[in-house]
């Protein structure tokens, strides 16, 4: 138990905090404070005890230099217990403060600002508060600190029941909410410059990973995995109606704006298990929809619609007629949205961020650490394109081409796309053999009622032997675009020579694990 009597109190987040201090002086705690938090107590009748008639030095450098002294740290960092520390107290006549309650500058805040700037920034990064909280926090056991206004209730009534005491496991928690908070202002501060180097790798030589609980989901992938979302997904993505998202609705919501996100025409891409069931775009909306789901209208049933247009009232009602967990958009019309609410458990989700414009690193965790690399973000155009084979693509296979590659980036390796018309007709993801894949693309397709002749293909990878050529070839396949980079990329020429096949290369691979 510690006894608290001196609480030294500078807040820049100031919710609460006239209350909490007026409680803690009404129970005869002394109150130490700084700057605005000190003048806004003061106008609120609370009396304060300035730290420079503690320190016997005035605030300096426009308020870079205010706590730094040996009068509050020595009075946070001493041992009670400590024989020797408290005659150095004694001895330089400091008083020990029991309890300090601050929170950073809005460093976090003000970088969210489009148009802040580096100078501004720098003028957040708080010096004196981290300092206090990391003093009071290594000394847990003779210190209390508090750094979230959300404690401040169940502070006052611990100080109640204990006559003014805070019990040993309280001191211990809000120490552990104390480094918490400085490793997340530390760590927004360096992921804030490490963004402002072009670095050529794109990797950080330290990764700074510290991000806040959003909200808790009922549970993880499985009903027996308990799971939580972290981060910022509530600025990136607004729940306009429906159940709470779930763990697979956030992956498949993910995967499936991705996947639209790669278009420039009204376009649609609806997911299932993390893979597109369909894609396709066009002039309107409606016949991307209707597309997409023509690719593979069973397994649309109960999956994730992504639109990059405001839908209408036609495709909405189009999108209506099945199941459909969610539906994620740039923006509804209030008729439209009126529409859609009809079917109350069902997920509508505004899109708040143009996704091609945002650069996160991804990070995958593993036993022992985490694997991080940039996003695959690579654009492939017609220049680039190399024709390996005696029959050229004309200029609208060329276009169906760089149309099936854009969706095969979004697919499960080993992934085979079959397209036409900016409409995919048979998609194969997931396989161990790209053969496999293959043969579950026809197949797709076949039941989807398509006829494959004159399609095009796109293959994440290369394909490792000319089987894989010859099966597409069999399915009715004139085009097909690869990474090539095969040690066998002669033989598989070789195939698409003799069925009259053209294919490109683009020297990259969309693998996708």
């Amino acid at each position: 138990m510690v006894t608290i009597r001196r609480a030294l109190v500078s807040v820049s987040h100031k919710d609460g905090i006239v209350g909490f201090a007026k409680a803690l002086v009404e129970r005869g705690i002394q109150i130490i404070s700084t700057g605005g938090t000190a003048k806004i107590l003061t106008e609120n009748g609370i009396p304060v005890t300035s730290v420079s008639e503690i320190t016997g030095f005035p605030e300096i450098l426009d308020g870079r230099v205010k706590t730094l002294h040996p009068f509050i740290h020595g009075a946070l960092l001493a041992r009670t217990d400590v024989a020797s520390d408290t005659e150095t107290l004694h001895q330089h006549n400091i008083q020990p403060i029991e309890m300090v309650v601050v929170n950073l500058y809005p460093f976090e805040e003000t970088i969210r600002k489009d148009t802040v700037a580096l100078n501004e920034a720098v003028e957040q990064i708080d010096i004196g508060g981290p300092t206090m909280i990391r003093a009071a926090a290594k000394n847990f056991k003779h210190r209390a600190v508090v750094v979230h206004p959300e404690r401040y209730k169940e502070i006052i009534t611990e100080l109640d029941t204990n006559g003014g005491a805070l019990a040993d496991e309280t001191l211990f928690n809000l120490a552990k909410d104390a480094f918490q908070h400085t490793a997340h202002y530390d760590s927004i501060i360096a992921a804030y410059f490490n963004a402002l180097v072009d670095d050529a790798a794109g990797i950080p030589e330290t990764l700074s990973v510290s991000i806040r609980k959003e909200l808790p989901l009922r549970y993880g992938e499985n009903p027996h995995q308990k799971a939580a979302l972290f981060g910022k997904f509530s600025q990136y993505f607004q729940k306009l109606h429906g159940k709470e998202l779930s763990y697979n609705n956030i992956l498949d919501l993910t995967a499936a704006v991705q996947a639209v996100s790669e278009f420039e025409r009204p376009s649609v891409a609806i997911i299932k298990h993390n893979n597109p069931c369909g894609v396709a775009s066009d002039d309107s909306l409606l016949v991307a929809y209707q597309k997409a789901f023509e690719c593979d209208r069973t397994s649309a049933f109960g999956g994730i619609v992504a639109c990059n247009r405001p839908p209408d009232m036609e495709t909405a009602k189009a999108i209506n007629e099945i199941f459909t967990e969610v539906i994620v958009a740039p923006s509804y019309d209030d008729d439209v949205l009126a529409f859609l609410k009809k079917k109350k458990d069902r997920r509508l989700i505004r899109q708040m961020v143009d996704l091609q414009n945002v650069r996160e690193l991804d990070i995958r965790s593993v036993f022992g650490g985490f694997l991080v690399q940039d996003k695959d973000t690579e654009r492939m155009t017609k220049e680039r394109l190399k024709v390996v084979t005696k029959r050229k693509p004309d200029e609208h296979e060329l276009e169906s081409l760089l149309f099936a590659w854009r969706v095969a980036k979004h697919i499960k390796s080993n992934a085979i796309v079959f397209a036409r018309d900016h409409q995919t007709l048979g998609i194969g993801a997931g396989q161990m053999s790209r053969v496999d894949s293959s043969k579950i693309a026809v197949k797709k397709s076949q039941d989807a009622g398509f006829d494959l002749s004159k399609s095009v293909v796109a293959s994440d990878g290369f394909f490792p032997f000319a089987d894989g050529v010859i099966e597409l070839a069999k399915a009715g396949a004139v085009a097909i675009i690869q990474p090539g980079g095969s040690i066998r990329d002669e033989e598989v020429i070789e195939a698409a020579d003799e069925h009259n096949i053209s294919m490109v290369f683009t020297g990259i691979r969309h693998f996708r694990h």
